[in-house]
């Protein structure tokens, strides 16, 4: 402001707007203070992904890990896999699968949220990076810096995994399979209006005697651990 007030030919000094301002409960400089990180989650939400790991125990007793990954403007997720053993190899050919499912289906995203788990090689980020996405790291032991993700992996575990023995790691795949498609293309998210990330809300009935005569029907997955319900052909 100083210097707009100067190159219009008006002489005053710096201190004389500062204390100005100061007396109307403006601030001098506004566009200097910081963005905090829900500003920047708003502000990038169509351009952010965010991914984490899951672990879970099967039936035979091993110890699986799920990689998968989250739009945060769409909520739709992808399963990128499972395994007993998530080393750098194994993490690397799954990122290169996303950045190709990405291009595939037209998404574009210029940042990806990741923990600093040990799991995620340095040479995961670089691959993200030839691919014009950048790796943004939480703060240690900030899983709310991650927060859409960390509802997934709550929901995935409460709907899913809580619920549903799993066998072995075949079965976990299906399984995974099964609740990704039922999580994109039906379950209700109240972020979404109650839209599904792949479903849009239909529109609402307004025929009294349609409403009436209402005949649903429900399909099971998973042996009933997921429901469906939807208008009887």
């Amino acid at each position: 402001m100083h210097g707009e007030l100067t190159t219009l030919g008006i002489k005053v000094a710096a201190s004389t707007v500062w204390e100005i301002l100061k007396q109307e409960g403006l601030d001098p400089a506004p566009e200097r203070a910081p963005t905090t990180w829900a500003d920047f989650l708003r502000s990038q939400a169509d351009a952010l992904l965010a991914c984490d790991f899951i672990e879970t125990i099967t039936l035979d007793g091993q110890r699986q890990y799920i990689l998968a990954v989250i739009e945060h403007a769409t909520r739709c997720v992808r399963v990128l896999g499972t395994t007993a053993h998530p080393n750098a190899s194994w993490v690397i050919q799954a990122i290169k699968n996303l950045v190709m499912d990405l291009e595939d289906a037209g998404r574009r995203a210029r940042y990806l949220i990741r923990d600093r788990d040990a799991k995620f090689p340095l040479l995961m980020d670089e691959i993200l990076a030839d691919a014009g996405i950048q790796a943004v790291l939480t703060g240690i032991r900030v899983p709310r810096m991650n927060a859409v993700m960390e509802r997934w992996v709550q929901s995935c575990r409460r709907e899913l995994l809580d619920r549903c023995l799993i066998r072995n790691e075949r079965h976990l795949r299906h399984a995974l399979r099964e609740y990704e498609r039922f999580y994109n293309r039906h379950r209700a998210h109240q972020a979404l209006a109650q839209a599904a990330p792949l479903r849009a809300v239909p529109d609402p009935i307004t025929d009294p005697s349609r409403i009436a005569n209402l005949s649903i029907g429900r399909r099971d997955r998973l042996g009933g651990v997921l429901h469906e319900y939807s208008h009887a052909a």
